[in-house]
């Protein structure tokens, strides 16, 4: 989901507590030490290796080019140069402008999302759009999201709107909103590894080729607003973003969650370790280094990210964009899922099947979860969707195939 309102703060990934003495549990862990570099340059040599999966690189795996990004590869993006093995790709500058209470908005640029978060309850609200023209749309509800109790939070589709205007149900306080661009902005270089990266045999498209601005992550004095953090992986928990299905530009919706979360909640960065589009495209998340693979540091621990509040560190966070809370994943998007989570599973020697403890490393809190789990084992949440979490059972099944 977009936000979660009750996710600590970046500075504490978890909430403060006293430390357990005890590690977390490591039986169903395997430690190992992975080269993100030495991955990307064996590629055919681990692709031959392990299970069929579709090329995706810098650009999109039909081979046509994302909607945003120039991938000229002509080394020219704003003074960015391409080092070996890379080309320079220039993608939209995201542009965003924040506001609060139920006020008309109006953006001095074409609107792609919005992103509403409130405190209350999480049902009632509604926004409606300003088209450039002039004209007004109808009154669409916000629903609830995948937010906690107490609380609503929405990313929606704003189509290129010039403003919008909301209405909170009774009850509501602290309307906050977030008008997103990751399109129509002046262009920026980013290099872009040439060959297909890939983590343990399954192909992603980096931070790099989804456009993710690193600046984003970092305070004025270049330092990270969300230092990054490794603790041992323990457990996989699966996502919904709560976003449009088929969704015409992916890639620009993860750049706008991005948005949301690094900016508007102050997280430093993206929540979630991975996310999957419709066409089966697997996209890295939070940062977490150049020296292991994605989501890892070089000892194969996992970086902290924000999409279960109170649990994060130790667990690896999936999205799967769109709303399934009515209709499941497509076949491209699951079999993207089946191939990431058997990935990590074989990467951790996790057993896709168990039933184990979740010991939070900060707090000594602990959970009892299944291994790969939905958002709303966690807390009181709709997340990942009716549809999808009624799937995890499949899912486990799969993976232990």
């Amino acid at each position: 989901m977009p936000a979660l309102p009750t996710e600590p703060s970046p500075a504490a990934p978890e909430a403060a507590g006293s430390p357990s003495s005890a590690p977390p549990p490591s039986s169903h862990r395997v430690k190992s030490r992975f080269s993100r570099r030495g991955v990307i340059g064996a590629a055919g040599a681990v692709a031959a290796a392990a299970v069929v999966t579709p090329i995706v690189s810098a650009a999109p795996a039909d081979g046509t080019k994302d909607s945003a990004a120039d991938t000229t590869g002509n080394g020219q993006g704003n003074g960015v140069s391409a080092g070996p093995g890379e080309s320079v790709e220039t993608f939209p500058e995201t542009r965003s402008q924040a506001a609060t209470g139920e006020r008309p908005v109006e953006a001095d640029f074409p609107i792609g999302h919005v992103g509403v978060r409130w405190d209350g309850p999480a049902d009632g609200a509604e926004i409606r759009l300003r088209r450039p023209d002039g004209g007004q749309g109808a009154w669409k509800p916000l629903g609830g999201g995948c937010s906690p109790a107490n609380g609503g939070v929405a990313l929606v589709a704003a189509g290129g709107a010039a403003g919008y205007v909301l209405k909170a149900a009774k009850g509501v306080t602290g309307v906050r909103s977030l008008a997103i661009d990751t399109t129509k902005g002046p262009r920026h270089g980013v290099a872009v590894p040439k060959d297909t990266t890939r983590v343990r045999g399954v192909a992603y498209r980096s931070r790099a080729a989804w456009g993710a601005d690193e600046s984003k992550r970092l305070n004025p004095d270049g330092t990270e607003n969300s230092p990054r953090v490794y603790y041992p992986f323990q457990t996989v928990t699966v996502h919904h973003t709560d976003t449009v299905n088929a969704d015409p530009d992916p890639a620009a919706t993860v750049r706008a969650i991005y948005e949301f979360h690094a900016i508007d909640n102050d997280w430093g960065d993206i929540g979630y370790h991975f996310l999957i589009d419709a066409d089966g495209v697997i996209y890295e998340g939070r940062y977490s280094g150049d020296e292991g693979l994605p989501a890892h540091d070089a000892d194969g621990d996992l970086v902290t990210a924000f999409h279960v509040g109170g649990f994060n560190s130790g667990n690896l966070g999936i999205a799967l964009l769109g709303d399934l809370t009515e209709e499941g994943p497509t076949a491209a998007a699951s079999d993207a899922l089946t191939r990431l989570v058997s990935a990590v599973a074989r990467l951790h020697g996790l057993d896709p099947a168990a039933e184990l403890t979740y010991v939070n490393p900060v707090n000594g809190v602990t959970k009892d979860v299944r291994s790969i789990s939905g958002h709303r084992d966690w807390m009181e949440t709709d997340c990942p969707g009716d549809v999808m979490y009624g799937e995890l059972a499949a899912l486990r099944e799969r993976v232990t195939a």
